[in-house]
């Protein structure tokens, strides 16, 4: 048998929820891209000084549900201001009645994805391969660093700081290469 004759079909039902006397459409399923991205997004927003910040984690990820699974509509300006999106939505019981509506395997499934892909995130933070790839990424930036520095090296101010050593010394020589006479 072909698979084609299977005849498969991606779930795209939705569920009503009324909430303040509107109807809100939300998804029985979400397809898999956008799992991964609602979970990436999510991760990369809450991520500060290479560490996830647990509380904008949560607000991330559940204003995320809100958007991949609801036919809300916002606009740039309240996409912007995630954590406040979060705030009234959490406030008025929004996020937890479209969760309500998802079903509990896929729900499940996602707050999965979520928690293992921070902590593999975390672990290859914390491994020499990823310490190496930061070290050969910042390679180039820190060469060209190092190319102003030598483009822009003036002797006569080096030997400025010199004299000033040695005179500061007590006219001793400064350089630890050569013994003191």
């Amino acid at each position: 048998m072909k698979f084609n004759e299977l005849n498969l079909k991606i779930n795209e039902n939705t569920r009503t929820l009324n909430f303040k006397n509107n109807e809100i459409k939300v998804k029985q399923y979400l397809p898999i891209d956008d799992k991964v991205n609602l979970v990436q997004i999510a991760l990369q927003q809450s991520l500060e000084d290479g560490i996830y910040n647990e509380g904008l984690l949560t607000a991330y990820f559940h204003v995320y549900v809100v958007m991949f699974y609801t036919d809300l509509e916002f606009t740039d300006e309240e996409k912007q201001d995630v954590l406040t999106l979060f705030d009234l939505m959490d406030c008025e019981n929004l996020i937890g009645s479209v969760i309500e509506c998802i079903p509990k395997d896929e729900f499940a499934d996602l707050v999965e994805m979520l928690n293992h892909q921070q902590r593999d995130n975390v672990v290859y933070k914390n491994s020499a391969g990823y310490i190496v790839n930061q070290i050969i990424d910042s390679l180039p930036k820190r060469m060209e660093e190092v190319g102003e520095i030598v483009n822009n090296f003036d002797p006569s101010k080096y030997q400025a700081v010199v004299d000033f050593a040695t005179a500061a010394n007590g006219g001793r020589n400064i350089n630890t290469n050569q013994p003191v006479e």
